[in-house]
């Protein structure tokens, strides 16, 4: 039945124009906006819907988008520099290193969050 479906995933937001700057300009994605929700294209254009809930929105405790990149590190540095603040786990399985990149199993990852709170990643495949 939905086999042929273009599905897509989406997730909430608190301030739709504080969204649209973060996807749109600080990580430099395409981002259109209709009926005032907003799309930013992924990767070779899957769109992802992120509309507004308002004083609702409960942010993602989990990771909502995961972003491929040759190299952790640099791709960490990169955000840094664009106001992005790269979260820092300590005393957990999940503890990041001093450069707050996680590579203690698996690929090193880097998570960060979005204005409205959601989390997202940089990931380093092998």
């Amino acid at each position: 039945m939905l086999t042929d479906s273009s599905a897509f995933s989406g997730f909430s937001c608190d301030d739709v124009p504080a969204a649209k700057e973060f996807y749109g300009n600080v990580l430099g994605l395409k981002v259109t906006e209709e009926n005032g929700m907003l799309t930013p294209h992924l990767g070779d254009d899957r769109p992802t819907l992120v509309y507004p809930k308002g004083d609702r929105h409960v942010p993602a405790s989990f990771t909502i988008i995961n972003f491929p990149v040759a190299d952790v590190e640099a791709a960490v540095d990169e955000l840094t520099t664009r106001g992005v603040i790269i979260q820092k786990y300590e005393g957990s399985p999940m503890s990041t290193d001093d450069k707050r990149v996680f590579r203690k199993g698996g690929p090193p990852i880097a998570w960060f969050k979005d204005p409205a709170g959601n989390v997202l990643s940089v990931i380093e495949p092998s």
